[in-house]
């Protein structure tokens, strides 16, 4: 099983359809089965429950608001897939996306994580490239986190494209809770314990558009922008000072490097 993870907000009715179609397209391996975890961040506005259709794939809930990386970890907690992907709302996976996760995480114990390029899809339907992407193949431990911090905290990846093996994400919190970089935070601190694999094939649209959350001047505002950078630096220092080490499928601790 592989479990994407949706957090939900006040979603526009034409872009959660086209996040939906986008999942339910989606070709498996043989012998593979999928659940869309959607999680509801509160009830206002207009409710995800109003917009999906009864399809036994979406396993959706509600609760109080709390904030996009609380409401991803309750849809963590429901997830039953040892694979664990994200799809924002508002984004569109592409096809073929999830059985290439899969295909490099069954075919490689240690890899436990992988993201893939993204473009971002703009208001007019077209797409532009995202910043620079690494070469396609095996990230080793430490390369992502050290780019990232040369790069005055900008990822060669997309953090929203992240698949993790479920363990893992567990064993590191799920998504940092901080109030933005929530997805950023997971995907450093895997890349700090275990290799991860980046496909070169582009795996998502990420949708520009003036309602998302990154586009809000709450989300750049430095004093916040630059304490959610530090924190996130602070926990791969911690986790590297502890020479822990994730490996195996179903993520086996040890330590040393």
């Amino acid at each position: 099983m592989i479990s994407i993870i949706t957090a939900s907000y006040d979603p526009v009715l034409e872009y959660l359809e086209a996040a939906y179609e986008s999942v339910v397209s989606q070709e498996l391996p043989h012998g593979w089965s999928l659940e869309w975890v959607v999680q509801e961040d509160g009830t206002e506005g207009r409710r995800a429950a109003e917009i999906l259709p009864d399809d036994p794939l979406i396993q959706l809930s509600g609760g109080r608001k709390l904030g996009v990386s609380h409401t991803r970890n309750l849809a963590l907690a429901r997830a039953t897939g040892e694979l664990i992907k994200n799809l924002d709302q508002d984004d569109v996976l592409m096809p073929g996306v999830i059985a290439r996760d899969i295909d490099v995480l069954t075919k490689n114990e240690d890899i436990q994580w992988v993201t893939s390029a993204a473009l971002d899809l703009l208001e007019d339907g077209s797409t532009v490239a995202i910043g620079s992407d690494p070469p396609a193949g095996r990230i080793n431990r430490g390369y992502l986190v050290n780019w990232w911090r040369d790069r005055h905290y900008r990822l060669p990846v997309h953090p929203t494209t992240l698949c993790i093996r479920r363990p893992l994400a567990v064993a590191l919190g799920g998504w940092m809770a901080i109030p933005g970089s929530d997805d950023t935070g997971l995907l450093i601190a895997a890349s700090v314990v275990s290799p991860g694999y980046f496909h070169g094939e582009v795996g998502l649209l990420w949708r520009t558009w003036p309602g998302q959350v990154s586009a809000s001047a709450e989300h750049a505002e430095p004093t916040e922008w630059n304490a959610r950078m530090k924190l996130i630096s602070d926990r791969a220092d911690a986790l590297a000072a502890l020479r822990w080490a994730a490996s195996g499928p179903g993520f086996s601790g040890r330590t040393g490097c």
